[in-house]
């Protein structure tokens, strides 16, 4: 038997238990740093796999590490389970119907993401002790994706420092090695202190810090003019100062959310953020507080692991879909725009045919991207050790996430399947890798070349924590 058939059969010998886990996550959807009963859930599967635990790495209460074998290079297989707020949905059904005991949902597929990246891990575990082999495999079970940042104080803090590869995936509408395309971004409370007064009798006393968030919002939506045209820049009120009309508001915060094309760029728009809102205080007569709540660096590919992985998916082939997934892919894909279909390939670089219910084929590695761009906190992960991720059919073609019909597709047999593909992708690129140690030298050392010409800085500055709450 093969290398990576052999692989292959130790995942199908135990997807039955992670399609389980996957579904026990989507069914209690919890957000960003309170994963606690999902991680639990982890920490279960990975009790039971024989795993060496750490757990509350990272100061971090639902961030799990779990690692298995000794000696030989290490492998990381990177996982998440936290959902999204606003995006309660009944699953199975393809019209919008919040459930009524959450208002959370797993609108991007960390629950399909977590489990298939434990299974991969426990299928390179059950390999490595059936073949005798030196190597280690760490499972590390990241918290808070959506805002939070969790894998970037992880990198900031050390916890990838001594690993030789990384290995991840990401549910998609498509099959591909994932183009390491994406956008660094800070995300920054800023906080104006004025002066309360009575807005009718005595405003010429007051000073109002909700006004310098408005000038600052002003200024910073001039700003959009003279930036690169991929950088992006959010902003979303935390804290108007209250709900009294009559009142100077003598405290307000606004979040600001920026992300640019790489770190330097990055860092040369925040610092501009940063002298709008201090101008905005000199306008006002207020003072600014700046806080880092969180922060992500840009995508750094690895050529020598995206081949890899691109011969391990030709190998493998696309996703196998039925005439039942084909049926429920319509049934969802009628609530979409012609749009939202033609879109849906636009990150491996086509459009995407209207009649085409699931994705029947593997894009090509030479793919560009042709759409918009998103971030993740797999960025920071990708600056200190070569990184390499998959991107999996799991539900239509067309599905835009972050919405209702991605939760509606959570449990669905499409997304089982593309859950069992992407353990399978996952587990033989890293056997293949163990079993040729030559390749993590030539990823390393092409890792090395751009690390030396352009070298990290963490978004997150020294003495931030993790936002989470002490409630």
């Amino acid at each position: 038997m093969k290398n990576e058939e052999q692989v292959w059969e130790l995942v199908e010998n135990k997807k039955e238990e992670f399609i389980n886990l996957s579904d026990r996550i989507f069914d209690t959807p919890e957000i960003l740093y309170q994963e606690f009963k999902s991680v639990l859930e982890h920490i279960k599967m990975l009790k039971k796999e024989g795993f060496k635990i750490t757990e509350g790495i990272c100061n971090m209460p639902t961030a799990v590490m779990g690692e298995y074998g000794e000696d030989g290079p290490i492998i990381a297989i990177l996982g998440e389970f936290d959902a999204l707020p606003g995006l309660s949905q009944e699953a199975g059904i393809a019209k919008h119907k919040p459930l009524e005991n959450t208002n959370n949902g797993h609108g991007c597929g960390h629950n399909l993401l977590g489990a298939a990246s434990l299974l991969a891990a426990t299928a390179i575990k059950d390999w490595i002790l059936k073949n005798k082999i030196k190597a280690r495999v760490r499972y590390y079970g990241c918290p808070a994706e959506e805002g939070g940042a969790a894998k970037t104080y992880m990198a900031r803090d050390g916890l990838f420092d001594n690993v030789d590869v990384a290995i991840c995936w990401h549910p998609a509408t498509f099959n591909s090695v994932n183009m390491p395309i994406s956008l660094a971004n800070s995300r920054i409370d800023f906080t104006f202190f004025g002066k309360a007064a009575h807005a009718s009798t005595a405003p010429h006393l007051g000073r109002s810090a909700l006004d310098a968030i408005e000038l600052m919002n002003v200024g910073v939506n001039y700003m959009r003019e003279h930036m690169p045209d991929s950088a992006r820049v959010h902003y979303a009120y935390m804290d108007t100062g209250g709900n009294a009309a009559n009142v100077i508001h003598a405290k307000a915060t606004v979040r600001h959310l920026i992300r640019a094309s790489n770190l330097m760029e990055l860092r040369s728009l925040v610092d501009r953020v940063y002298k709008i809102a201090d101008g905005a205080a000199l306008m006002t007569e207020t003072i600014v507080e700046k806080k880092v709540y969180s922060g992500v660096s840009n995508l750094l590919g690895n050529k020598p692991l995206e081949k890899i992985m691109q011969t391990e998916w030709e190998k493998l082939g696309p996703v196998k879909f039925d005439k039942n997934d084909i049926d429920f892919a319509n049934k969802i894909r009628s609530t979409f725009t012609e749009t939202e279909i033609l879109d849906s390939f636009q990150r491996i670089g086509i459009k995407a045919p209207l009649d085409l219910p699931l994705c029947d084929f593997v894009a090509p590695l030479d793919s560009r991207n042709n759409g918009g761009i998103g971030s993740t906190d797999v960025g920071d992960v990708s600056w200190v050790v070569p990184t390499v991720q998959a991107r999996v059919a799991t539900c239509a073609v067309g599905t835009p996430f972050h919405t209702w019909q991605t939760v509606a597709q959570g449990k669905s047999a499409v997304a089982h399947k593309g859950l069992i593909h992407a353990a399978k992708i996952m587990a033989s690129t890293a056997s293949n890798l163990i079993k040729n140690p030559e390749k993590i030298v030539e990823a390393k050392k092409e890792f090395d070349n751009k690390i030396s010409k352009n070298p990290y800085f963490c978004p997150i500055p020294d003495g931030v924590m993790p936002p989470i709450s002490k409630d």
